[in-house]
Order: C-alpha cells, then structure tokens, then sequence
C-alpha cells in the first residue's frame, strides 16, 4: 500500500518530505547529538563512566550557589518530578545535594557536592576539547560565523541563573 497522495508518484511523496530530513532543528539537533556523545566520551575517558546526558541536563542548569529543583525543572523544560529523579540520581553519584535554601528555610536547593565540583571541572574540560575538536573539523571561521549568531539568537532563553554565566571565550 502506498502513502502517497493519488496522483504523485512515491519518488514525488519523497522530495515533498526531504524538509524533515533537512530543517534546521533537525541539523542542529543531531549536531547536539554529535557534540554531547563527544563530550561523554572524554568524561569517561577522564573516569566518569556513569554520568548520562540527563544529568548533564540537570548540571547544566544547577547555579554555582544553588537552585530550587522547581526552578531547575523550569530551566530544563521538565516536570519536576522527573526534575527530582534526576537530582536522585547525581545524589547516588555524589555530585549533589539537598540543602535547606538560605532565603526560605522550608524549601531545599540543590548544590554541588565538592566531588560535584570537580565533575563540573572535568565537564568543562571535555567541552573544551570537544569545542576545539568541532573548530578543527569546521574550521575556525565557519566556527565563529555560526557561534556568534546562534548565540545571539539563544540568548532570549534562560537556562541558567544570572551571575553564573559561562566565561567569555
């Protein structure tokens, strides 16, 4: 049985359906995929064989000094309860833990463990390399062309606290 709408061929359905396989969310995608796979990579090689892209995804919201696990929900674009499973699970790795919140003793904020620390520096030790790895196979120039307006573009997005951005490169 064919899907394509009477009157086209399938080579026809086919090119009418090549904007899924070429859109830009699709490239950037699997260029994340690409760059995040890479990153893991070189955390394992420097020892960190159980750390998974879903913690990274909870690390990388996690304010130096801190944060609600409802605000790192909102920041990841998950609920919190899955917030909370994740935040179980680097607590069983030792990267974080719970700790009463300085501005409002009822409520806990997540913090990095000092081994949590020390992870967050290998972490940016591996994207360094793996950034400097995409630079050489893209080129310097075509690496500087797409990070300046992708981050212009991204910068209307908040996925961390104000203060702890990342340092200028």
């Amino acid at each position: 049985m064919s899907i394509a709408p009477k009157g086209k061929s399938s080579r026809t359905a086919r090119a009418a359906q090549e904007w899924r396989r070429h859109n830009a969310g699709r490239i950037l995608g699997d260029a994340l995929l690409r760059f995040e796979g890479r990153v893991l990579a070189l955390l394992a090689r420097a020892g960190y064989t159980e750390t998974r892209l879903s913690h990274v995804n909870l690390t990388r919201h996690l304010d130096l000094e801190g944060t609600r696990i409802t605000e790192l929900a909102r920041r990841a674009r998950m609920t919190n309860a899955a917030m909370t499973e994740l935040v179980d699970q680097c607590e069983r790795l030792g990267l974080v833990r719970r700790e009463p919140d300085p501005a409002d003793g009822r409520v806990r904020r997540v913090c990095f463990t000092e081994a949590g620390r020390q992870w967050l520096q290998a972490f940016g030790r591996a994207l360094r390399q793996a950034e400097r790895e995409l630079q050489r196979e893209i080129g310097a120039e075509a690496a500087a062309l797409l990070f300046g307006p992708l981050a212009a573009y991204a910068a209307e997005v908040q996925s961390l606290g104000a203060g702890n951005e990342p340092p200028a490169r």
